[in-house]
């Protein structure tokens, strides 16, 4: 959790009935107990320490921890992680490591992240292990900053069209 604003956010976000609210980038166990206390009900990290965990598992938080390599991979399945963040996607191998990685280790599911765009997401959604994907592309800085609400709308439409195939 980076800014207060952040965690203001969550709070309004929470107050939507039926929604799902998750917090990220959780680093520390701070951030768990920050995201929780805002009302998220899920944690987002770029990866996964014991304490981190620890500190989801102790606020009741769940999370979906990231994992770059397939060792990382098999660490968090051990603790029981069978849908987990493949982050930086595209600079650790992409869609074609996601499809090795789904052989030896078919009962793990991402959500890959990190340099994602609307062009590549299909090839992604297209992986027997890929559930969903992220990307920025949705809600960019710039659109933000602008309070270009009207193109972010546009953005986040055409992302919820994609489908897995």
């Amino acid at each position: 959790m980076r800014t207060p604003a952040a965690l203001d956010a969550i709070r309004a976000m929470a107050e939507i009935p039926g929604g799902h609210v998750g917090a990220g980038t959780l680093l520390t166990p701070a951030d768990v107990k920050a995201a929780k206390a805002a009302g998220a009900t899920f944690g987002v990290s770029p990866g996964a320490t014991d304490r981190l965990l620890d500190a989801c598992a102790e606020q009741g938080l769940p999370l979906l921890p990231g994992a770059a390599t397939a060792s990382e991979i098999m660490a968090l399945l051990e603790k029981g992680y069978t849908v987990q963040k493949f982050f930086p996607a595209e600079q650790a191998g992409g869609a074609a490591y996601l499809k090795s990685v789904s052989s030896p280790i078919p009962q793990v599911r991402f959500c890959p992240t990190g340099g994602i765009s609307l062009k590549i997401a299909p090839e992604y959604l297209g992986l027997s292990n890929v559930l969903c994907v992220g990307g920025s592309w949705v809600a960019p800085k710039d659109r933000l900053a602008a309070g270009d609400w009207a193109a972010i709308t546009a953005l986040a439409a055409e992302a919820a069209g994609l489908r897995r195939d």
